[in-house]
């Protein structure tokens, strides 16, 4: 049978395209990802391949339809998206591979793209593809520079791992929000099995949005009648850091607070620290009782099989207003060091006691780990210091911890007020009068209610975040949020 001419082969390739940016559009709302605030896990790969590639831009992207979504940048700011123009990451993701680009002058494609042809002027450009596990490219990890250079093979695989701590970050994202989704549906289905006359009661609110925040918020909320204030510095600036803390409403007036300890450092204790995060805001809205949110913390570590062997520890706090203007504080501890609470005396000094909570166990190491909480009273001119270990395992200058004892007589010697800004404003000023020889990350976390003469309520808010910066970045660059 004599052989027929084959068609033009771009005729069958339009369809088959087509149907492959469909399925790859599909996976990408998926992961619900496009338009979400800013996340500090994203921020920190953004910020860390700069670093690493010593370039003045680094960004995190997803490839939508008709756009290039930045989902986190470093030294592109005021840029949310750009056109999806031919040339960059709209050809990036288009293959497995890292896609390397010398001279982007010289490049066909790329030199009639905006950022290279436009006032930024980029003359290089390397990106990896974030692939999921089902093989669909959502976007890039990306490096530019102004001036053409060349990478090695082994960077080019640091610019894909770094593609793969993206990915392991949405992944981790969905599968909190699948955990929190099924403890909702246990706790619903037991409360209607407990009270059948209260089925017409609304759905507990959506979980989407608690999944949308930060690591590390970067400001933190107006709590009426509370001024707030709170420092995170990490160990270096080549390792991502595993502490976090975050401050949010639950209902009826209420709000809560965390701040814990992932073991480790690196990209797998910050993938940990963002699960940890999301699950804990989570599961308050499905029950604000301090030990319910560590046990569904702790049922939440153990199923994910990403998380490995690692564990973390927290303490969760839940605020209820008071008649006095102050508030009642519910603490609940999983293995972390106690919390301090100050009270002015008399005689214009500080009374300091450590709240600890006796029995709470690791979150996240046991199946069946137990809790413990405590109740205390804030009252108008007193305040509450929450912190990580990185703190009381802080060397002195004699090579000794500054430990519990060292912390409390610090504590004990400020004078009052005990606001929460000052007390954070003391408490880093301490820090930076110990040697910085393995020093790890330290993450405060401080609260105080202003007494009538002090500040009117609902205008207290102060906070304090600082991220170790790089060895050579400009002034300005370490990211103190007021």
């Amino acid at each position: 049978m004599p052989e027929q001419a084959s068609p033009p082969a771009i005729a069958p390739q339009e369809p088959l395209a087509a149907s492959a940016e469909a399925a790859r559009m599909a996976a990408v709302r998926r992961y619900d990802i496009l338009d979400t605030p800013p996340d500090g896990a994203y921020d920190r790969v953004a910020a860390l391949a700069a670093r690493l590639f010593q370039v003045p831009v680094a960004t995190v992207t997803i490839v939508d339809e008709d756009r290039i979504w930045f989902k986190a940048t470093h030294g592109l700011e005021g840029v949310t998206e750009i056109g999806r123009d031919p040339g960059l990451c709209a050809s990036a993701v288009l293959t497995d591979d890292p896609t390397v680009i010398p001279d982007t002058l010289l490049d066909p494609v790329a030199c009639s793209n905006p950022l290279v042809a436009g006032p930024m002027g980029v003359r290089f450009y390397a990106a990896a593809p974030i692939i999921t596990a089902d093989g669909y490219r959502l976007g890039t990890v990306n490096v530019l520079d102004t001036r053409p250079r060349e990478i090695s093979e082994a960077d080019s695989a640091t610019l894909a791992d770094l593609a793969a701590v993206v990915r392991d970050q949405l992944e981790l994202r969905l599968s909190a929000l699948h955990v929190v989704r099924a403890e909702q549906e246990k706790r619903q289905a037991e409360e209607e099995a407990r009270q059948r006359a209260e089925r017409d009661k609304a759905a507990i609110a959506a979980f989407a949005s608690t999944l949308q925040r930060t690591l590390v918020p970067p400001t933190l909320p107006a709590v009426p009648g509370l001024e707030l204030a709170c420092h995170y510095k990490t160990a270096s600036p080549q390792e991502v850091g595993g502490d976090f803390y975050d401050v949010f409403p639950v209902d009826g007036g209420r709000w809560a607070f965390f701040l814990g300890d992932v073991c480790g450092k690196g990209a797998e204790a910050a993938s940990v620290t963002s699960l940890t995060r999301y699950t804990l805001r989570a599961a308050a809205l499905v029950d604000a009782d301090p030990t319910a949110a560590l046990k569904a913390l702790n049922t939440a570590l153990l199923l994910d099989a990403a998380v490995g062997t690692r564990f973390c520890t927290a303490i969760f706090g839940l605020l209820d207003p008071a008649p006095d203007g102050g508030f009642t504080v519910t603490l609940a501890t999983g293995g972390h060091p106690p919390a301090y609470h100050l009270s002015p005396t008399e005689d214009g000094g500080v009374r300091v006691e450590a709240v600890r909570a006796k029995g709470g166990m690791l979150v996240g190491a046991f199946a069946e780990a137990a809790f413990a909480s405590r109740t205390l009273h804030l009252a108008p001119g007193q305040g509450l210091l929450l912190y990580t270990d990185g703190l009381t395992e802080a060397r002195t200058t004699d090579g000794h911890m500054l430990a519990d004892t060292g912390l409390t007589d610090f504590l004990a010697r400020r004078p009052a007020p005990v606001g929460a800004g000052r007390l954070i404003d003391d408490t880093v000023a301490l820090l930076d009068t110990l040697p910085n020889t393995e020093r790890d990350d330290v993450a405060l976390l401080a609260l105080s209610v202003p007494t009538p003469d002090a500040a009117p309520a609902g205008i207290t808010t102060t906070a304090h975040s600082a991220a170790a910066p790089a060895a050579d970045a400009p002034v300005g660059q370490e990211n103190r949020r007021p």
